[in-house]
């Protein structure tokens, strides 16, 4: 048997590392920057501005560590509450954002996944999306999944309802709805579930993101406001999780 088979078949006989060294796909929460404006006496909108640079940073230290995945909830649907001008500026930041940073993306191998509600975006970026999807659509680096007009609880919701519908057509059997059924309805299906959520800003709740997908991710919450966040600060974050014990339900290795 050669090396590489043997050492496959030890690893499916003792199953997965109950110590991940290296997530596979990190989910961030970026929070903060409305703080970290306020705190120099700055307009929202350049903390908005500083925010984009630390996504810049963290997919380039995501290539830099060979993380596969990684999601950014630029957008949640709650959103669409703050003041119009604020989210006008957050629209045309991400308008600007495709639009400066697509090549050199592509460029880098990042193929650009987009969930989250699109109905409600205008024709201008929702085409903006469709075209960074479909330029990078074939690479095979880092994928970005980029979380916007996103809610949780109503991707569930509609997943709940595409199985409705299937089921309404009897082309699905209601017994066969399992977890996996309703997995493969989300916007992420075919995409692995988050193995570390980081959530900058000091504040310690999930607000709405990925609530079926991180039901087994770590968590790590940090201090630090978004635009502060570093290829220093991401690094730390990943040891964090290297050196934690994944469990996924069952006992502790180190069990008695």
């Amino acid at each position: 048997m050669a090396p590489e088979t043997a050492a496959l078949s030890l690893a499916i006989a003792e199953g997965p590392d109950p110590r991940g060294r290296l997530p596979e796909h990190v989910a961030i929460i970026m929070d903060g920057n409305g703080r970290w404006a306020a705190k120099r006496g700055l307009p929202r909108l350049e903390g908005h501005r500083r925010g984009v640079e630390a996504v810049r940073r963290s997919v380039r230290t995501s290539i830099d560590l060979g993380i596969r995945y990684l999601t950014v909830y630029g957008f949640s649907t709650e959103n669409w509450r703050r003041p119009a001008d604020e989210v006008s500026d957050l629209l045309g930041l991400l308008k600007r954002f495709i639009r400066n940073d697509l090549a050199q993306l592509h460029a880098n191998k990042v193929r650009i996944s987009v969930i989250g509600d699109r109905e409600a975006l205008s024709h201008e970026i929702r085409d903006l999306l469709s075209e960074a999807e479909e330029v990078t659509r074939r690479n095979g680096g880092l994928t970005l999944v980029v979380a916007f007009n996103y809610g949780g609880r109503q991707e569930i919701v509609s997943a709940v309802r595409r199985l409705a519908r299937m089921v309404q057509a009897g082309q699905l059997d209601p017994e066969a709805i399992d977890m996996a059924a309703i997995s493969g309805a989300l916007d992420t299906h075919g995409i692995p579930d988050p193995d570390l959520v980081i959530r900058t800003s000091g504040e310690m709740r999930v607000s709405n993101f990925l609530p079926w997908q991180t039901a087994y991710s770590e968590f790590v919450f940090l201090p630090d406001l978004w635009p502060d966040f570093d290829e220093g600060t991401f690094r730390k974050a990943v040891d964090q999780f290297g050196g934690r014990e994944r469990r996924f339900g069952g006992r502790s290795v180190k069990a008695v």
